[in-house]
């Protein structure tokens, strides 16, 4: 009896075992281009800790990212960064991540508003400047450390009117956080849902708008020098500003479109059930 249950428990051992293999493995695909600028990104940011520490010296709030920074490495793009955050600077901007300044969870983080000074970039105390949001990557898993490399990758190049902007990132000792501009409407899926009791129903035209909206993001991204692929369409990465115009975010799923005749097919399945094609799931494509 006792053998048996040694061999059921071993089985098992396996399985789990093999399960967690195919889960790193599935992990670890991420994108060549990406790990290679998260390489130039640390290179980067250990050269603008050097910078920040002389400037500050002399009293200068000047401490951006620009295409000076970037190494000249053999393969690497001439992207603009966005600009770098200390971890202090985002704790003062959200008043510590105060739970009243919080905006919105996902699987991957938590979202707060902040506030930074319109003219240096630099973070301001809570209620004055403008208004920014700032998300917070989970420290556990490889996942979200993906993601936010994605993110940067992709939304420091990607510039249209539809697409959300994303002004900064964090990059110190753990902390992974990513600073965008702020959305004053939230997603369109709240709008759709009616989850807030203070808002309105979309009207027929400012749906339209928001469709329109919607879909010259993606024919931007599309059709940029560089394809990219969202994969992640859906209303909650809609996001809506003060003016109801929508812009595309949440590209932490995104990959690089084909190249010349290369085909966008991938293996690995991304993006939500119930927005995703159905054949991609069902072929695992």
């Amino acid at each position: 009896m006792s053998g048996g249950i040694r061999t059921s428990v071993k089985g098992f051992l396996n399985a789990k075992r093999l399960a967690l293999s195919e889960e790193i493995d599935t992990v670890n695909e991420i994108d060549e281009k990406i790990t290679h600028n998260f390489t130039v990104l640390q290179a980067v940011a250990n050269s603008l800790n050097k910078r920040k520490a002389q400037e500050n010296s002399f009293g200068s709030p000047s401490y951006g990212l620009s295409i000076c920074d970037v190494p000249s490495t053999p393969g690497a793009h001439n992207d603009m960064f966005p600009r770098r955050f200390f971890y202090s600077e985002l704790k003062t901007a959200t008043w510590n991540f105060h739970p009243e300044n919080k905006i919105g969870e996902g699987s991957f983080g938590q979202v707060f508003k902040g506030w930074v000074d319109d003219n240096t970039s630099t973070s301001a105390n809570p209620g004055n400047g403008m208004l920014v949001a700032v998300k917070t990557i989970n420290r556990e898993g490889l996942q979200g450390h993906q993601e936010w490399l994605s993110e940067i990758y992709y939304l420091g190049r990607l510039h249209h009117p539809n697409v959300v902007k994303l002004l900064g990132y964090c990059f110190e000792d753990d902390h992974r956080l990513l600073v965008y501009e702020f959305m004053a409407y939230g997603s369109l899926e709240v709008h759709l849902f009616g989850w807030a009791s203070n808002l309105q129903p979309l009207s027929w035209i400012l749906r339209m708008k928001i469709a329109l909206d919607a879909a010259k993001s993606l024919a931007f991204i599309h059709n940029s020098e560089r394809k990219v692929i969202h994969r992640d369409f859906k209303s909650s990465n809609i996001l809506l500003d003060s003016n109801y115009n929508a812009k595309l975010s949440d590209f932490g799923f995104a990959k690089d479109g084909p190249a010349g005749d290369g085909s966008h097919v991938s293996t690995r399945v991304m993006g939500t059930y119930g927005y995703a094609a159905p054949e991609s799931f069902n072929r695992k494509k």
